[in-house]
């Protein structure tokens, strides 16, 4: 990695060694990099590519062959540091050999030209120059103190990751907390809802059952009405007594009496109570109506009472004085159409 290589060169070792030690140890970190220099100091590094170094009091006839891939501007430099002349214009022997490279912009000082070229890479500044400033390799107390350095900040970094880590898995036991509570609320929420509906679906269920039953009761009763005129009429016709039609009788008085009273009074009638029968049986319907209410609102009021009822297809009619009002007739009034105060008609 190159924060460890950058850490390895900053403590002055051999930067073919720094490498080699990375791909030993196939970059797992400091720790084991540094174990590897210091394990095999002495020992040759087995690199193709690494230069081999050249003895100072070497002939200066025989230039050597350099597999180094630098820019111009360090030529000069490096072939200084490895012993050999720059080439025709060589520098003189009364000059003072350069010990190091230089950053013009920050100061620092490196050992070699790999150093200087690593630290324009990381930094982006190319001002470099020459310097006569010898850097010591650092002595084993120093090699000692600077590893105890770095042992220190790995445990701080590890110290800092190992809380970073913490924070996160609270952090993440919060949050699948708090989605656990929401997943729990929704399905709460949920089964009241199904509640709701099911106590819904009951109370209609209810209500039908009811409507079922006075059905059911009042076809009881018409039957026992219809059994007992027709045992009636049978023990009248033993007896040779007149029949009395019993029906015919109930349903005139009611009658004559609303015929009467709208022709004598029914302007002064100001409502009228109508008793709706459906057609199809069941339990009659009562309500007051001002007598100024039109026809079309007796056909609202039991279209809100029954499903079964459409404003728009009912009829209605009367029995006595027998009488069919069509849908012509909705937008009278009850008193233009003699119903007052009282009438009983039948929806169909």
């Amino acid at each position: 990695m190159a924060g460890d290589k950058e850490t390895l060169l900053s403590m002055g070792f051999d930067p073919a060694r720094v490498d080699w030690a990375l791909r030993a140890t196939n970059n797992r970190g400091l720790q084991p990099a540094m174990d590897h220099i210091l394990e095999n100091e002495g020992k040759p590094i087995l690199d193709p590519n690494a230069a081999a170094p050249t003895s100072a009091s070497g002939s200066a006839g025989q230039p050597m062959d350099v597999d180094v891939d630098v820019d111009d501007e360090d030529e000069d430099a490096l072939r200084r540091l490895i012993g050999t002349k720059a080439g025709p214009g060589a520098t003189s022997s009364t000059e003072v050999d350069a010990k190091s490279i230089k950053c013009s912009e920050c100061g620092k000082v490196f050992k070699n030209t790999a150093l200087a070229n690593y630290h324009a890479e990381k930094s982006g500044h190319d001002q470099f120059e020459e310097s006569t400033e010898e850097i010591k390799p650092l002595t084993e107390e120093e090699k000692r103190q600077k590893l105890a350095e770095l042992r220190e900040k790995i445990a701080a970094k590890r110290s800092v990751k190992s809380q970073q880590e913490a924070e996160e898995a609270r952090a993440n036991e919060a949050i699948r907390r708090k989605s656990g509570k929401d997943i729990s609320k929704a399905k709460d929420e949920l089964k009241a809802k199904e509640l709701v509906k099911e106590a819904e679906q009951k109370r209609r269920e209810k209500l039908e059952d009811a409507k079922a039953k006075a059905a059911v009761k009042a076809q009881i009763e018409a039957d026992k009405k219809a059994r007992a005129e027709k045992a009636a009429r049978e023990k009248a016709l033993r007896d040779g007594q007149p029949i009395i039609d019993a029906s015919a009788t109930a349903s005139t008085t009611p009658a004559v009496t609303a015929s009467s009273s709208s022709g004598t009074s029914g302007k002064d009638f100001k409502d009228t109570r109508l008793q709706i029968r459906m057609a199809s049986g069941g339990t009659p319907y009562t309500t007051t109506l001002p007598s100024d209410a039109t026809l079309r609102e007796v056909a609202e009021f039991i279209a809100a009472q029954t499903l079964s009822v459409d404003v728009e297809t009912v009829t209605f009619a009367q029995h006595f004085p027998r009488k069919t009002f069509s849908r012509d007739q909705f937008s009278k009034t009850l008193r233009e159409l003699g119903l007052t105060p009282s009438a009983v008609l039948i929806a169909s």
